[in-house]
């Protein structure tokens, strides 16, 4: 019965004579939302080994995205992720990203009448426009650049316009979030000298700086590094749910006053610290981002179709409007309403953007990181001096087995 009645009260208002649902339909027909993170592409590659042509969009019922709930959820705008595992860092991370990579663009050109591939805030303005879903490309994972700055600027030629720094590892520049935990070690404590340049490099190109995943010695390194303002594509409130994975009081300070953006996930795990969650307590860290760092910090960032559950009344991508419609039963003005479904992420792009102009005249930086940093059995050594494959050379082989190695080739004569 308690939950009938909440219901009754989440859809009207105070004798307006409109529900709350209602202008929540009405507000997103004028502003969608831009969603942060949606994991459709590794659905694709899991279930169907991005045989693109094997699915129809439209009737897909295995994920929790698909054309008609897109629809209904008004979502004008999706990040769409280029994610793959951290198991393929120092094997074939960049092969695996830039198939999914391609399945995003695949995806715009079977249905050109529902996607637009979209690079820069005009593009999505302009999808807005059209009635379509502007599709913009974050890569997940700072595994997927393999430490070089020139797979990072091909990625951004390829249209990715947000990196998350790292995924649950370590690159060897940046620290992921486990090493908060107990259950990984720092190796950068932070970001290192070269993770700087990873971050000079995106601010010079356009490409947003997306720090979920990060540990918070690297949240803190980067609003500190970043020229331009930074998302978090979809973490949650840590002093509503203590999960590792969202974002501290100090870090939501920081975050505004350098005018960056936390787009709420809806993982049961990053909402309620438990198996099951409910969309009320998504609409606490709405409310509590807004009251810490601003409304100006707040968006959406779903994680759907990368996450195992999501709260109940939040089941899949065209739940949107029931979560708008508990924001304004909450008293959100529309024009809190409006920012946070899509116009912070657009400002938080422009100033990406502006940023980029302002660098326009800046040399490339084309020093590569160290050898010692990634040697392995899986790379060559061309360019480095003084070293061969595995990172080896006869110059710093120890004495004693240069030595045996010439006693042996001896022999064998």
């Amino acid at each position: 019965m308690l939950d009938v009645l909440l219901l009754l009260f989440v859809c009207f208002t105070a004798g307006s004579g409109e529900t709350f649902r209602e202008r929540a339909e009405r507000i997103m027909n004028g502003t969608p939302v831009i969603d942060g993170h949606n994991d459709l592409p590794w659905q694709l590659l899991s279930q169907f080994n991005n045989k693109l042509s094997n699915v129809d969009l439209n009737e897909l019922n295995t994920t929790h995205t698909n054309i008609p709930k897109l629809k209904a959820g008004h979502v004008g705008g999706q990040f769409w992720a280029a994610y793959v595992p951290c198991d393929t860092q120092n094997k074939d991370a960049v092969k695996r990203t830039l198939e999914q990579i391609d399945i995003i663009w695949r995806m715009c050109a079977k249905y050109p009448d529902v996607f637009t591939c979209a690079k820069t805030s005009a593009d999505i303005r302009k999808a807005f426009e059209e009635n379509k879903v502007a599709s913009l490309i974050g890569v997940e994972g700072g595994h997927s650049m393999d430490s070089s700055l020139a797979t990072l600027r091909m990625l951004y030629e390829l249209g990715v316009r947000y990196m998350t720094l790292t995924h649950s590892c370590n690159t060897p520049w940046v620290d992921n979030w486990m090493v908060d935990t107990d259950q990984e070690a720092a190796l950068s404590n932070g970001i290192s000298p070269f993770g700087e340049k990873v971050i000079a490099e995106m601010n010079r190109l356009g490409m947003i700086v997306d720090l979920a995943h990060v540990s918070v010695d690297t949240m803190k390194d980067a609003l500190a590094m970043s020229k331009a303002p930074v998302i978090f594509s979809h973490s949650s409130a840590y002093d509503i749910c203590p999960h590792k994975r969202n974002v501290p009081n100090d870090v939501l300070r920081i975050v505004k006053e350098k005018h960056g953006l936390v787009m709420v996930n809806f993982y049961n795990k990053y909402v309620s610290c438990d198996s099951k969650a409910s969309l009320t307590q998504v609409a606490d860290h709405f409310d509590y981002i807004k009251k810490i760092a601003g409304y100006e910090a707040v968006g959406f960032g779903g994680d759907y179709d990368g996450v195992p559950n999501v709260p109940e009344g939040l089941e899949d991508v065209s739940k949107y409007p029931d979560l708008v419609a508990e924001l304004l039963r909450r008293n959100w003005t529309e024009e809190e309403v409006q920012a946070a479904l899509a116009l912070n992420l657009l400002r938080v792009f422009e100033a990406v953007e502006k940023v980029k102009k302002d660098l326009a005249n800046t040399i490339v930086d084309d020093e590569p990181i160290s050898y010692e940093q990634i040697k392995g059995s899986c790379r060559t050594s061309y360019g480095y001096k003084g070293v061969k494959d595995g990172g080896k050379s006869l110059h710093y082989l120890p004495t004693a087995l240069i030595s045996s190695l010439l006693y042996f080739l001896f022999m064998l004569k």
